[in-house]
């Protein structure tokens, strides 16, 4: 299937940049362009994008406004946002989480990791880029343990580990030896005993508990 994807970004070439990238993949169709928050809303809500691309600095309504609208608009179940953007302020990537975005990437990635993290994105996964991982790391190292942690089986806390290296439910599959169903089964009942919004919040919650950076291999 076609992966729809809105750019939203107030610099044009930035946006042509993006769309000619990702429009050479068979797989994705930009359908629409906003230069703004307020426009990303409103054309979200038109067009109904499988992953919108949002820039953080617009002027108007920002980007990390306009992800808290369209996330929370229950007429828009299923759009995922990914966050794009020059800067690694952590605040940017803090307030791009607790918003909901599935993805928080920086605009210096190659062409095919642009099109790869539309596809990761589109399938549910969470997508963060390695300098932000490492603000993670560093942020959440010795953090206080995170509450549900204790009612994860041994395969779910291997899964969520495995999620927070950004490893896809098929890639998790094959590591550790069983099927794409059933690492998303397994990384979904963690989300909801952790309260995890998505897979992105579980990667803030695998940091947290000390689950990241633990290897599980078959």
């Amino acid at each position: 299937m076609t992966i729809r994807v809105l750019l939203a970004d107030d610099q044009t070439l930035v946006r042509a940049g993006f769309r000619v990238l990702l429009e050479r993949a068979p797989d994705i169709e930009v359908v629409a362009e906003a230069a703004d928050g307020d426009e990303a809303i409103a054309l979200t809500r038109a067009h109904r994008p499988d992953v919108v691309l949002m820039d953080v600095r617009m002027p108007g309504t920002d980007g990390l406004t306009a992800t808290r609208r369209i996330l929370a608009d229950e007429r828009l179940p299923g759009v995922r946002v990914v966050v794009l953007t020059t800067f690694e302020l952590d605040e940017y990537v803090y307030a791009a989480l607790h918003a909901g975005a599935s993805g928080f990437l920086l605009k210096n990635l190659e062409p095919d990791e642009l099109r790869r993290a539309v596809r990761v994105v589109a399938a549910g996964d969470a997508l963060l880029a390695p300098e932000v991982t490492r603000r993670l790391i560093a942020a959440y190292a010795r953090g206080p343990e995170v509450p549900g942690l204790h009612t994860l089986t041994t395969r779910e806390r291997e899964v969520v580990a495995l999620v927070a290296e950004g490893l896809t439910n098929g890639e998790i599959g094959v590591r550790l030896g069983m099927s794409t169903a059933t690492a998303k089964t397994h990384a979904n009942r963690a989300m909801t005993k952790l309260g995890a919004r998505d897979r992105a919040q579980l990667v803030v919650f695998a940091y947290r508990s000390g689950l990241a950076g633990v290897q599980h291999r078959r």
